[in-house]
């Protein structure tokens, strides 16, 4: 995203300190967007998808907008709308129109992420088509409105949830680099749970080790994630204090360590 390859190497070790492991993947997002092209993140959920793109936002120093992808997202609610009751005493003029995500992202050169992108309608992808080929939305009533030239699109799916998903049109994937997402390594695992709950290496690395286990265990189809790990530690410490004193018992993760050793 920056202008230059010393920038870009500058905000790739500054997105290192804050980010744990996904070097490859952050270097591949970075120089798709610095060249302006658009991204598809790709990778089950829990892979780190939107902090990649948080973090990537909050350095390069632009705004970063999020979208939930769904059924419910129409080509008004990403494009924008005219305010009907300014329109009853104004008419249909460029300055009752609200935008949406779509149009207020590009204008001031922000990073907006479609989630769930392989959610919403054909009719929505058009209007995202029509962005990508010729970097413009037609909006009917107000008419042509032109990206700036650091508005950068990104979109990101788990392609293996088919449960209320369509498939993404040759054209989207024609005009997308696609960066597949898959899940950290146990050392990286470790080190973002030590990172979000502040707990014991130890404990952590248990926590891991039993979310990882029923991550490959072969009769469920989709494990847990890190959030899993995550999970298990906050509430396991929670219930080994207050929980436990009101229980007379010991502590859960001492319990679990003694378990899983």
């Amino acid at each position: 995203m920056g202008s230059s390859s010393t920038t870009d190497a500058d905000l790739l070790q500054r997105l290192q300190l804050g980010l744990v492991g996904r070097r490859r993947e952050l270097e591949v997002v970075v120089a798709a967007l610095a060249t302006g092209r658009y991204v598809l993140l790709e990778g089950l959920p829990g892979t780190g998808k939107s902090a990649l793109l948080s973090a990537l936002a909050a350095e390069a120093g632009v705004r970063f907008v999020l979208v939930e992808g769904s059924a419910e997202l129409t080509p008004a609610r990403l494009v924008g709308h005219h305010d009907p009751s300014w329109v009853l005493a104004e008419g249909y003029v460029g300055a009752v129109f609200v935008d949406g995500p779509l149009l207020s992202t590009p204008r001031d050169n922000g990073l907006l992420c479609i989630e769930e992108t392989n959610r919403i309608p054909e009719e929505t992808f058009n209007v995202l088509m029509s962005v990508m080929s010729e970097g413009v939305s037609q909006v009917p009533r107000l008419g042509r409105v032109e990206a700036a030239d650091g508005f950068r699109r990104v979109a990101a799916i788990n392609p293996f949830d088919a449960l209320g998903t369509a498939r993404i049109s040759s054209a989207i994937y024609d005009r997308t680099c696609r960066v597949a997402m898959g899940y950290r390594s146990a050392a990286e695992e470790v080190d973002v749970v030590v990172r979000r709950t502040g707990a014991d290496p130890a404990w952590a690395a248990a926590a891991v080790e039993l979310v990882r286990a029923i991550r490959a265990y072969r009769d469920i189809r989709n494990g847990s994630s890190v959030h899993g790990a995550i999970d298990l530690v906050l509430v396991a410490e929670a219930a080994g204090g207050p929980c436990a004193e009101l229980r007379g018992s010991a502590s859960v993760p001492g319990a679990l360590d003694a378990r899983l050793a």
